[in-house]
């Protein structure tokens, strides 16, 4: 019994012992994602839906990191993870992407990527803000800017910034026309 006894009183003191700042509560905002959503060029005011989209991060070495929730969609606003490790991130947005196995599904040495590819930076200042002491920072990102490097067939036609600071997920940050 008396072990029984310290146990709880153990319990007790630890579960006690916590202060509200020991746990990062789910709802406490984070590193916003970039929201970026996309308009028909004829007609500026719609939006118009992207077939076969996919985004992939580029790295320093131009090597394509998976953006899984950005894998064969079709959609009209997407939201892109920034790096907060640098003032820029580079992604592919490949629209009506695709695979042609070219008649041998288990080799992929042979694969032909289909679609349009269009190679997107996103430059940004990085400001780190101190949410908590179990949360930790979080970053948000100032003078934003993008460019979408030319390379004879873009299907992405212009951009818009709407808003220059990434700071929540609430509302679009970017147009992308086309």
């Amino acid at each position: 019994m008396k072990k029984i006894s310290a146990l709880l009183i153990l319990l007790l003191i630890v579960i006690t012992s916590c202060e509200k700042d020991d746990i990062c509560a789910e709802t406490t905002p984070t590193t916003p994602k970039l929201i970026l959503r996309f308009y028909d060029i004829t007609s500026q005011e719609d939006t118009k839906s992207v077939n076969g989209l996919r985004v992939t991060g580029l790295d320093d070495n131009n090597e394509e990191v998976d953006i899984p929730s950005l894998n064969l969609v079709t959609t009209d606003s997407i939201n892109l993870p920034l790096r907060t490790d640098a003032n820029a991130t580079k992604f592919t947005f490949h629209k009506d992407y695709a695979i042609d196995n070219n008649g041998t599904p288990d080799d992929i040495s042979d694969d032909i990527i289909l679609g349009n590819p269009d190679i997107v930076t996103v430059s940004y200042q990085r400001e780190d803000i101190y949410v908590s002491r179990a949360c930790g920072f979080k970053t948000i990102f100032n003078n934003l800017t993008i460019s979408v490097e030319l390379d004879g067939d873009n299907w992405i036609i212009n951009s818009e910034i709407i808003n220059s600071i990434v700071e929540n997920e609430t509302t679009a940050h970017v147009k992308i026309f086309h």
